[in-house]
């Protein structure tokens, strides 16, 4: 499984990117994940694909392409925008794309919208990787996840669901229990947030929660719990083949090496 494990990376500038893309080197990390948000938008988010496809080949890496941070002035051009992004995308294997509609959903221009629009497309073969929320109806009063879920799916266009982090492990058994119940779901690739517990993200997180992430106050309020949740989480995602990916800082020796930990010693 550590071998598999994948890594996000934030970055503000191309400086930035390369010097995590020497850390990964160095330390032998080749799956790795460009998220879309933030900083790493538009401009920056095509330089960033660039310069990985001319510097860094031996790179194993997912785009995350979000809808609303890459709109441009109209959902037509949005669209052409994405679809220039698909071609590109399909001759250069060195990647693969996860869809998302973002955090701020334009009208008539999300994930389900654009992968209906792409079915219609002539000579565009492409396989692409959507995100799911378990948590979004118990604690966020959101029930059309699973609609939403199937409405994806049944595009024929996806190949890999990535799950949402979250503290409430009942829940995503629940919700992995609907997946396996349907056997469109069988061939698909999983995928899992995964957050390291620190003292640093914590106190991060409480300053400024993220957006559709469900993190338990007990976690919050005790480092030890919180790692022992994620021992769990980790176990859970091994026994049900789904492939974490680390979505908190990992920049530094400690830092990588308390990451490592929670799948060493029989965790």
């Amino acid at each position: 499984m550590i071998n598999n494990l994948r890594f996000e990376l934030s970055f503000k500038n191309i400086y930035q990117l390369e010097n995590q893309l020497r850390f990964c080197k160095f330390n032998k990390i080749k799956n790795i994940n460009i998220p879309c948000k933030g900083e790493i938008k538009k401009e920056l988010f095509n330089s960033t694909i660039k310069y990985i496809s001319k510097n860094f080949p031996e790179f194993k890496v997912t785009y995350h392409y979000s809808l609303s941070h890459q709109y441009s002035k109209s959902k037509e051009k949005s669209y052409q925008d994405f679809l220039e992004f698909l071609k590109k995308s399909y001759s250069n294997r060195n990647y693969e794309i996860l869809l998302i509609s973002g955090s701020n959903k334009k009208k008539n221009f999300d994930t389900i919208t654009v992968l209906n629009n792409i079915k219609k497309e002539k000579n565009l073969k492409v396989k692409l990787g959507i995100a799911y929320n378990p948590y979004l109806k118990k604690y966020y009063s959101i029930s059309s996840e699973r609609e939403r879920l199937n409405s994806k799916i049944s595009s024929g266009l996806v190949n890999s669901i990535w799950f949402q982090f979250g503290t409430d492990i009942n829940v995503l058994q629940k919700e992995f229990n609907f997946l396996k119940r349907a056997s469109k779901y069988e061939k698909l690739n999983l995928y899992g947030s995964l957050l390291i517990p620190s003292k640093q993200f914590i106190a991060r997180f409480k300053f400024r929660p993220w957006k559709g992430v469900h993190i338990s106050d007990n976690y919050l309020s005790s480092l030890n719990d919180f790692d022992s949740f994620t021992e769990d989480l980790v176990l859970f995602y091994k026994n049900n083949n789904i492939t974490p990916i680390i979505e908190t800082d990992f920049f530094s020796s400690e830092k990588l090496a308390s990451v490592y930990s929670f799948f060493q010693n029989g965790k």
